[in-house]
């Protein structure tokens, strides 16, 4: 006879107020007819909902013990909860601002966690070591790129110890836009992020010349001027593409001995500036991956590190869970000031905010943005909110932030990048393999299924949690673990296939002409 202590129930229910239970596997009603005295009534798809009692068309349904849409028609107990019968509706969030902000209880200074990292003049801490080429616009980036796989070439690196390589940062941008508008706010504060970046140690600025984003302004604008550390070139200046490449080859080479003659040394951890995202989420995120990296960041903050909380389209229905931990009304108001910008941005460009979730959310279980915002909030653990940024804003404060960005995820990291962040923390239960070079990236798998069948492209499989083996505090310090060795030079699996170099997107607001 089973042992009923060992029993895992096939539904996991996130809060005793829920009327939906998500699916721990697939529940097939021939296979199992009865699951803790409910009948199913049809199949659910691992990942997917299903209805725990009767829900009448117009009534909340819930899930986290929060509000993530509203019946479309009268749903019976054990069916199955998806875009069918489930949409989003307008409703009241109690935003109580500071209500739930505590101080975190901090890590005494002697027993803070290290790193092995670099220490850069400006106080701040790389966790790698690149020169990257960057173009002001995009008519300079084929020239940019050129320079940049010089040095990939078999056994060039060689013969620079100590520099992780030159990586091209190229974009769609730079002319034919107003310099007065925040498109241009939004490239420049970008541009001047990743050059003036921790995990940075020699910078290449090249541009065409003619363009309306010139290096000059650029610099002046940003306060950066050019020294032994940051070079500046036009193609036009130079005398064409090819002199260009070999001009900038010359550059890149010259700043070799200074980049690579730092060395890791012991750290605080709170040198670490955490970015937190989530792609190719599914009905499992809000589950194991999202609420394990909460617990970690929470690790983090209790260290004196910083974790930036990104994605403003993705905490659309749960921002009210922010307000109630920010520090102060005025960083509570800014967040809700950036919900507003957005429903005024989506609605002069024919959109809603629940045009997101994605069609592979949707296959994932996630049905509305509410649902999926609430998943997503999770990764900020239980910290209190400390500052609110703009987009690519270079973030000071420590402990949780939120920056301002799409929830498009090149667009979004490639802000939190500029702002700071020197490690990034990437849940995914479809299978996002991206890489955010200069930032190593770690991958966290919300399922096994999907860990499994995409191991070489996953760092860490949160479906433990999922399947009972682990819990989620066990799972963050796994997380925890994870996140210093990669700060101290551990390779994450996007490293290893050398990917990173496409994912530098900056956020692209207002006309082109």
């Amino acid at each position: 006879m089973a042992d009923a202590s060992n029993y895992i129930s096939p539904l996991i229910r996130l809060n005793s107020g829920d009327n939906v239970a998500v699916a721990r596997e697939q529940i097939d009603p021939a296979v199992m007819p009865d699951i803790d005295g409910l009948r199913p009534l049809a199949k659910i798809p691992r990942g997917h909902k299903i209805a725990l009692s009767p829900i009448a068309r117009g009534a909340a349904v819930t899930k986290y013990g929060q509000t993530i849409g509203f019946a479309s028609e009268d749903i019976e107990a054990g069916q199955h909860v998806h875009s069918h019968n489930l949409a989003v509706g307008e409703f009241t969030r109690d935003y109580a601002m500071c209500a739930d902000a505590v101080a975190p209880e901090m890590v005494p200074e002697p027993e803070r966690a290290t790193f092995m990292g670099y220490a850069r003049p400006d106080g701040r801490v790389g966790t790698r070591n690149y020169i990257a080429v960057i173009s002001s616009v995009n008519c300079s980036a084929t020239v940019s790129k050129a320079v940049a796989a010089h040095f990939s070439a078999p056994g060039v690196m060689e013969r620079y110890p100590g520099v992780d390589g030159v990586i091209a940062l190229t974009h769609g941008g730079g002319c034919a836009f107003n310099t007065k508008a925040e498109g241009y706010d939004y490239l420049t504060r970008t541009i001047a992020g990743y050059a003036t970046h921790p995990n940075v140690g020699g910078v290449l600025m090249i541009g065409l010349g003619c363009e309306t984003n010139q290096i000059p302004a650029l610099l002046k604008r940003e306060g950066l001027g050019e020294n032994d550390r940051l070079r500046t070139m036009t193609i036009q200046q130079v005398g064409g593409t090819r002199r260009t490449i070999e001009a900038g080859i010359r550059a890149a080479e010259d700043m070799m001995p200074l980049t690579g003659a730092i060395e890791r040394t012991p750290q605080p951890v709170s040198g670490l500036s955490l970015a937190l995202e989530c792609g190719g989420s599914d009905g499992y995120s809000g589950i194991s991956a999202n609420p394990g990296l909460g617990y970690a960041a929470d690790l983090l903050v209790r260290h004196g590190g910083t974790v930036i909380l990104a994605e403003t389209p993705e905490i659309y229905g749960a921002e009210h869970l922010l307000t109630r931990r920010a520090v102060s009304p005025a960083v509570a108001e800014k967040l809700l000031q950036r919900i507003e910008w957005w429903r005024d941005y989506t609605s002069r460009n024919n959109a809603e905010m629940d045009n997101n979730p994605s069609h592979g959310n949707k296959q994932g279980g996630l049905t509305t943005i509410l649902e999926k915002s609430l998943g997503a909030v999770a990764k900020g653990g239980m910290s209190r909110l400390n500052a609110v940024y703009e987009y690519a804003e270079k973030v000071t404060e420590p402990g949780l932030v939120f920056m301002d960005t799409p929830g498009y995820d090149p667009v979004a990291v490639t802000g939190q990048v500029a702002g700071g962040a020197n490690l990034i923390a990437f849940t995914t239960g479809r299978g996002s393999v991206s890489g955010f070079k200069p930032a190593p990236t770690l991958k966290l798998a919300t399922n096994s299924d999907m860990y499994r069948h995409m191991v070489e492209d996953m760092d860490i499989d949160c479906g433990t949690v999922v399947t009972g083996v682990e819990t989620i505090e066990a799972l963050g310090r796994r997380i925890f673990e994870l996140m210093i060795d990669t700060a101290s030079g551990k390779e994450t699996c996007s490293e290893a296939f050398g990917y990173g170099d496409n994912e530098f997107v900056p956020w692209q607001v207002g006309a082109v002409m």
